[in-house]
């Protein structure tokens, strides 16, 4: 083969172009598309790049101007995560800030194990014009720049000093980006003056080429291990995490649990492996789970972990599994997941793995008492999320009734869409999901301002189903921008935003902790007491998202909200419901605890009760080592 001449740039984005997965032998574009902000940096390297590929016609590597870094980074991780990690979008920012706006993005993706693609512009490789505009300088080393901070946010991390040094770097993103056990935020920094410096490529460094995405097998005496320790249970649970449903294995864990007959829970990256009227499903498990699925956790003897990560409110602060001599069987892709709790481990990809246990479970079944109190516990869980779904609150509707009619209202295959504040929790707990795709809930960092930016990634990688970014106040102030992207694209989203006048979880939070929802209101500050404790602002959101392009509903009553999602589901544009909620009104308990500290010592009175509540709590964790 011969060689051809290009810029750096030019070699990334050809190469990108011609990268694509494999699994079960289906093959698809790896990187099929770039979301970028343009500065100096960037400009006349992945811009020019970009630009001469569309014209030239030499890749095929479409661009997206985002609003804002964070949120094209948020993007592309509700688009990996769509497509089950297989498919992601390469994300490109100038250097200093537009650079490190993407920080909180990368943490994102390798917090949710989510594979996304960053190049962020650096600082000049030859140092000539140092210190360049935006650098930071560290008298600790010349060849240190604030694209180290992405380090640690990555799972792959590599800066191109020299063009000679891009063929290993691209080729070990890939191998990142594909590899389901390792995958994350991958990180390539692109000096700006490398970017627009020329080299001779090899031809065959832009051929096609396919990244196999492995499905590995359990080793077989690590599935007798598991599968003697199952055999033993008489009250099992099985925790269903997104390994499940990004290992496509929704039908292997149903046919494990009917033939089983253990109950499934699951978590918020598993909500959706099994639809929630299923008899072996029990709902979530943990701090913002079902009080079915936490009753069942606290006598159960074994548990079987699969595909997840079994976080803080999974666990409820290590306190949800109380069996004295309680057992874990992990399930998992990644080794260092497998080994937690002291569990057996069984490495390998969800769907095989299920598939073995099953095979090596036959004639094992929980017994029929056992099978009727699960089945009991959730039918009265059921009748709790009905009434909760139709409270007939107050006069303001309370957050779980816009929940549950959201939810009856959208088409199974449409997609719910949330990160932080009350309505993960919320959701978590009340939402009845019914298809693997429909809840789309970033709990891992719980990032504000994920919702709008996420929907919009999850829109592009499945036009054919309606996205609903259902998103509190506090977060679309954080982050909204992303509104003038999808309008601009004319990728259509449902934006919910749920108005309450600050923030809602941890106002509740902080009351329960004894700091009176100190700083949760948006309030004017009161001139007698120097406390923001005064009016409300006068904060129009639904003005600024049309402002920003969307067509705008606003609506007052639960009926109204209704006929509202229908009409923003029926149209072809970007449409905003706004509707405004009461932050106290009631909602269930998952009669579970989540481990925040209390203030040891403390003069309020409301901060010495949630201490001696929170000491209580503490008494019952355990270190499940």
């Amino acid at each position: 083969m011969g060689t051809i001449r290009l810029t750096v740039a030019q070699a990334v984005v050809r190469f990108l172009a011609n990268q694509y997965s494999e699994r079960d032998g289906v093959r698809r574009r790896l990187v099929p598309g770039c979301f970028g902000i343009f500065g100096h940096g960037n400009v006349a390297g992945v811009a020019q790049a970009l630009l001469e590929a569309r014209v030239t016609g030499t890749a095929e590597l479409p661009y997206y101007l985002a609003r804002n870094e964070q949120a094209m980074v948020h993007a592309a991780a509700g688009y990996a995560k769509t497509l089950n990690r297989l498919q992601t979008l390469a994300c490109t920012a100038s250097i200093g800030p537009g650079s490190t706006n993407m920080l909180t993005g990368a943490a994102l993706a390798t917090t949710n194990r989510l594979p996304v693609l960053l190049l962020p512009s650096d600082i000049f490789a030859t140092r000539v014009a140092s210190p360049v505009l935006q650098e930071l300088e560290d008298p600790g080393g010349y060849d240190h720049s604030v694209n180290d901070a992405f380090r640690p946010l990555s799972r792959f991390f590599d800066r191109v000093w020299r063009p000679e040094q891009l063929p290993q770097a691209l080729l070990g993103a890939m191998r990142v980006l594909t590899d389901p056990a390792e995958t994350g935020a991958v990180t390539l920094a692109l000096p700006q003056d490398v970017q627009a410096e020329a080299a001779d490529w090899p031809e065959e460094l832009f051929a096609e080429r396919t990244w196999y995405v492995p499905r590995p097998v359990p080793e077989p005496a690590a599935l007798e291990r598991a599968a003697a320790v199952i055999k033993n249970a008489r009250r099992p649970m099985l925790v269903a995490g997104g390994g499940v449903i990004y290992s496509e294995a929704t039908d292997a864990l149903l046919r494990f649990a009917e033939a089983t007959g253990i109950p499934v829970a699951d978590t918020q990256a598993g909500k959706g492996a099994i639809a929630w009227n299923h008899p072996c499903a029990v709902g979530g498990v943990g701090s913002t789970g079902s009080q079915a699925a936490n009753a069942l956790a606290r006598q159960a003897d074994v548990v079987l972990g699969v595909g997840t990560r079994y976080s803080d409110f999974t666990t409820a602060s290590r306190t949800a599994f109380q069996h004295p001599d309680v057992r874990f069987v992990n399930l998992n892709i990644a080794s260092f997941d497998a080994a937690k709790h002291a569990g057996v481990m069984l490495v390998a990809d969800a769907r095989t793995g299920l598939d073995a246990l099953t095979g090596a479970l036959a004639g094992y079944r929980v017994d029929e008492a056992y099978t009727e109190r699960h089945r009991a516990l959730t039918g009265d869980w059921n009748r709790v999320v009905d009434r909760a779904y139709h409270l007939g609150h107050r006069p303001l509707p309370a957050q779980s009734e816009v929940i549950g009619a959201l939810n009856e209202v959208i088409g199974p295959r449409d997609v719910v869409v949330q990160a932080a504040g009350s309505m993960p929790g919320d959701l978590q707990m009340l939402w009845r999901s019914s298809d693997p795709k429909q809840y789309s809930v970033e709990y891992a960092y719980s990032c504000m301002g994920f919702e709008i930016a996420g929907a919009l990634g999850i829109k592009m990688a499945a036009p054919d189903r309606e996205v609903f970014a259902l998103v509190g106040d506090g977060s679309y102030l954080m982050m909204a921008q992303e509104i003038v992207t999808s309008v601009a694209e004319g990728i259509k989203l449902v934006i919910v935003i749920v108005q309450n006048h600050g923030f809602a979880s941890i106002g509740e939070l902080s009351e329960k902790l004894g700091s009176q929802r100190f700083g949760t209101a948006y309030r004017f500050r009161d001139p007698g007491t120097g406390m923001l404790t005064g009016d409300k602002l006068p904060i129009d959101l639904a003005t600024n998202a049309e402002s920003l392009g969307a067509q705008v509903i606003r609506v007052r009553t639960i009926d109204e909200f209704r006929d509202a999602v229908k009409q923003a589901r029926a149209s072809s544009v970007t449409t905003a419901v706004h509707i405004e909620t009461d932050p106290l009104a009631p909602v269930p308990s998952s009669d579970s605890w989540w481990d925040v500290p209390v203030s040891e010592v403390a003069e309020l009175e409301s901060t010495r009760q949630a201490r001696a509540t929170y000491e209580a709590h503490k008494a019952r964790q355990r270190p499940l080592v």
